[in-house]
């Protein structure tokens, strides 16, 4: 007897469990009509991924469960896999599972609970649910189903120094038929391989066909990239679902067991990253029911790339652009911010500060007094900015985003309360080099950024023919420093020994250290890396360390 397994990889939204019951219930119909036995949804559909502290409130809860009664209902004649949390029975450990059922015939059939709890970077899962510590196969129509929940997999022959247990090695001794596993994975640009890698090694290991399911879509600054899975228990890719989009595809297992197609995503480093700051801003803008962008065109690479990326994912009349020049801007910072606006077919206006400038400076002149021009008088600039684009933001609802990279952002090169203002974080995990990288690719077929912006140098024209590499290195060499110690973890003496210069590394690693206070003062940060800004890095402000 052979069985047609429907892989649903869609797009949730914490908390909204009206749309996230529908949606699942609208895949459940579909897949019926499609001949479908057995419909996988990913990990914590009910409620969407991550949670958090909402976990705490047992009205959250019972709308988990309402929702998983709701899915129950509708599982006659299709089995239906879906990830929820669950209350523990019993009074010792954590109030909750993050579990998975199985629903048929209209009730709850059998449910595997998450023995792997992620407690590092982005991840948090310990806080709140208990680990699973016994282990069976979920029995349906016939076949024995290893039932896995995401981090479960990445404990490949008990390896990993994190866990002390391997869920699949204690389902084997059942003799399972198939594996699947409901995921929450997020995107990063680098980690789709190790994914493959990870869940490959599992099925060579047990020698069976794997599904996985994994969410697609945005909440707040973490990406989920979908590319859900399914491998033929030798340990082929038969197939993988698109990035970026919410999609429903049908398999015989009979055919997965003989192995057959294999169809595997290009993973390009760039076109990913642009591909998921697309989707974080629409989700962003959607899940919270805005519509409506501002942004500060500085005729510079940073917020061009910002502007393309939020008119992609928002359409151009929901983008409107400020551009305000002071003295020290260039002509041509101005023209090449009006042909960038006039090619994306975007709303701009032109603020000169000049004026508002000057009255600041006027103001401030008996406190001041004769003291020199220093970055007082630059930070004034970018406050008038910001205050502007706030301005614009209260009157019309217009959600201003945050333009600064990752390196400016690390090295604390940019004004709190100016530019650093914002609802939303756009290029915040994307270096410097990284930007201008993307700026190429929106290029490829069409000048769409004016060439002038890309190939000038970087410039915050606060004060009189101002280059960025007056106050920094060279991008070329900070950013490969900034990794190294941002996402490598790596300290000054491993940097050091690498070929960079003592002083320069122990000068830029006390920038990073010394400007926390910044950045936990900024909008939510797209996370396109394996490390970014925000959650996902915990370091104190008031410490010592390199300072």
């Amino acid at each position: 007897m052979s069985l047609t397994i429907c892989v649903a990889q869609l797009n949730f939204h914490i908390g909204n469990f009206e749309l996230n019951t529908q949606k699942m219930l609208k895949a459940i119909q579909e897949a019926k009509t499609h001949g479908a036995d057995l419909i996988c949804f990913s990990e914590l559909a009910t409620c969407g991924y991550p949670p958090r502290d909402f976990l705490e409130f047992d009205d959250f809860i019972d709308k988990c469960n309402q929702s998983v009664h709701k899915l129950a209902e509708a599982a006659w004649g299709i089995g239906v896999i879906v990830g929820s949390p669950s209350v523990n029975p019993v009074i010792e450990g954590k109030d909750l599972f993050n579990s998975a059922f199985l629903l048929y015939d209209g009730k709850i059939q059998a449910h595997a609970n998450k023995a792997l709890l992620p407690t590092y970077d982005i991840f948090d899962e310990y806080r709140y649910f208990e680990p699973a510590t016994s282990f069976n196969v979920v029995k349906f129509k016939g076949y024995k189903i290893a039932l896995t929940i995401c981090e479960d997999l990445w404990n490949l022959g008990n390896e990993n120094p994190l866990y002390t247990i391997c869920p699949m090695d204690e389902l084997m001794d059942q003799h399972p038929d198939f594996m699947v596993n409901v995921s929450a994975s997020p995107f990063a640009y680098d980690h789709a391989h190790s994914r493959i890698r990870v869940l490959k090694e599992n099925v060579k290991r047990y020698q069976l066909p794997l599904f996985y399911v994994n969410h697609s879509g945005a909440q707040t600054e973490i990406l989920f990239d979908g590319g859900s899975l399914v491998f033929s228990p030798t340990g082929m890719v038969y197939d993988e679902l698109p990035y970026f989009e919410e999609c429903m595809k049908y398999y015989d297992l009979k055919h997965v067991m003989q192995g057959g197609i294999s169809n595997v995503q290009h993973k390009e480093k760039i076109p990913l990253i642009y591909r998921g700051i697309v989707q974080g801003i629409k989700d962003y803008f959607g899940k919270l029911e805005f519509t409506k962008a501002a942004v500060g065109l500085s005729g510079g690479i940073d917020s061009a790339v910002t502007t393309v990326l939020a008119a992609e994912a928002l359409g151009a009349d929901n983008i409107h652009v400020l551009l305000m020049p002071s003295h020290f801007s260039s002509d041509h910072s101005v023209d090449d911010s009006i042909q960038l606006a006039q090619h994306l077919g975007i709303k701009y206006d032109i603020i000169n500060i000049a004026q508002l400038y000057h009255e600041y400076l006027e103001v401030l002149k008996p406190l001041f007094g004769d003291l020199p021009f220093d970055v007082t008088e630059e930070n004034i600039q970018a406050r008038i900015r910001g205050m502007l684009l706030m301005a614009l933001s209260n009157k019309f609802g217009h959600i201003v985003l945050n333009t600064s990279n990752k390196s400016e952002m690390a090295v604390g090169y940019g004004t709190l309360y100016g530019d650093m203002c914002g609802g939303l974080s756009v290029i915040g995990d994307v270096y410097k080099m990284e930007v201008f990288e993307v700026a190429n690719y929106i290029n490829r077929d069409q000048e769409i950024i004016p060439q002038n912006i890309i190939t000038k140098p970087p410039s915050a024209e606060l004060r009189h023919d101002q280059k960025d590499s007056d106050s920094l290195p060279p991008y070329e060499v900070l950013d490969p420093i900034l990794y190294q110690y941002i996402e490598k973890q790596q300290g000054p003496r491993e940097i050091i020994s690498q070929g960079f210069e003592e002083e320069l590394v122990l000068r830029i690693l006390r920038l990073v250290n010394i400007n926390e206070f910044k950045r936990y003062q900024t909008a939510p940060v797209i996370r396109v890396s394996s490390k970014s800004f925000g959650m996902g890095r915990r370091v104190p402000i008031v410490a010592k360390y390199l300072s």
